[in-house]
């Protein structure tokens, strides 16, 4: 078999957030539109999600959620990670508290090493990787206690939301552009940090130009078109401390395959009644955007395109 010139994790996040996500996602990854998946264990639905990926040997990892319904660990009565209701801030209301300097380290800690040991508890090994949800993994001082973490775990793989081609992306709009380009500088300051933890991530990420609406077959194209022409973040070369722009960041090893992973939400908008993480399902879970990313990833013309490319879909166990 000759060489890939990619090989392309397309994750599918949130899994275990309802019973239509995961239904979708499953059928993703049947027909061959998702790879790998990303578990949330305080999802109301994280039990299914898990018998299903052991049903059909999909490979998994963990979603860590520091932001969204209630927490796992049952040692955190009044933590500063929660709010009156006992419940997560929320995926601003978190960034608040964190910049405001009154978030617990030690319980950011307790919370995600809780999850670890629930996924355990659920899948049955370890993740093969883990993230943050909403971004959360790559914010000050969370990225110190997430490394840790990843590495006491032997935890090997984790996610570095710098997307080469955002700044030239006209299709999204100016509120979610400040955030997405503030995730990217949190993200270029957090690669020392794991980096030093001997933690590793794709060369290229790929998702936030693709999310939603904004998903096409054209536009998935596009995007693995800059991957490719793209200097990669590579993990073993320099990266500046600070700066948004990424194209030209560090050569990629020109002897391998460029690894790049795709962040997608594919699935079936939510029942209003149904699932969430404690609280019900958000606008997100509800949208018909979920539904229009299934279709998106399973286009036949998408499939054919990696087939002509000579682009490999993989998970991060086979990175």
């Amino acid at each position: 078999m000759p060489q890939p010139k990619v090989k392309l994790v397309v994750t599918g996040d949130d899994f275990g957030y309802c019973p239509r996500r995961n239904r979708g996602i499953v059928e993703c990854f049947q027909s061959g539109g998702v790879s790998n998946v990303s578990l949330l264990v305080n999802a109301t639905s994280a039990v299914d999600a898990a018998d299903l990926a052991k049903r059909h040997l999909i490979p998994i990892g963990l979603h860590a959620n520091l932001s969204e319904g209630a927490p796992v660990s049952h040692n955190l009565k009044g933590s500063t990670l929660l709010n009156e209701d006992g419940f997560f801030h929320g995926k601003t209301e978190f960034r608040k508290v964190l910049q405001s300097g009154q978030l617990n380290m030690y319980e950011v800690e307790q919370e995600l090493r809780a999850q670890v040991k629930r996924f355990c508890e659920l899948v049955g090994h370890l993740p093969y990787h883990m993230d943050g949800h909403q971004h959360v993994h790559v914010l000050p001082e969370v990225r110190e206690v997430f490394a840790q973490v990843l590495a006491d775990f032997g935890i090997c793989y984790t996610r570095i939301p710098v997307e080469p081609g955002l700044h030239a992306c006209p299709n999204i709009p100016p509120q979610l552009h400040d955030f997405y380009t503030q995730v990217q500088k949190d993200a270029l300051l957090s690669v020392e940090v794991f980096r030093r933890h001997r933690i590793r991530w794709p060369d290229v990420y790929l998702g936030l130009t693709t999310m939603g609406e904004n998903m096409s077959v054209a536009n998935i194209k596009q995007a693995l078109g800059y991957a490719l022409g793209a200097r990669c973040l590579a993990n073993s070369l320099t990266v500046p401390s600070t700066g948004t722009q990424t194209d030209e960041i560090a050569a990629p090893d020109t002897d391998r395959p460029i690894t790049v992973e795709l962040m997608v939400h594919p699935g079936y908008p939510s029942d209003p009644l149904e699932g969430g993480c404690g609280q019900g399902p958000d606008d997100f879970s509800q949208s018909e955007d979920r539904q229009h990313e299934l279709e998106t990833l399973t286009d036949p013309s998408l499939l054919a395109y990696y087939k002509q490319e000579s682009i490999q879909l993989c998970a991060f166990r086979d990175l």
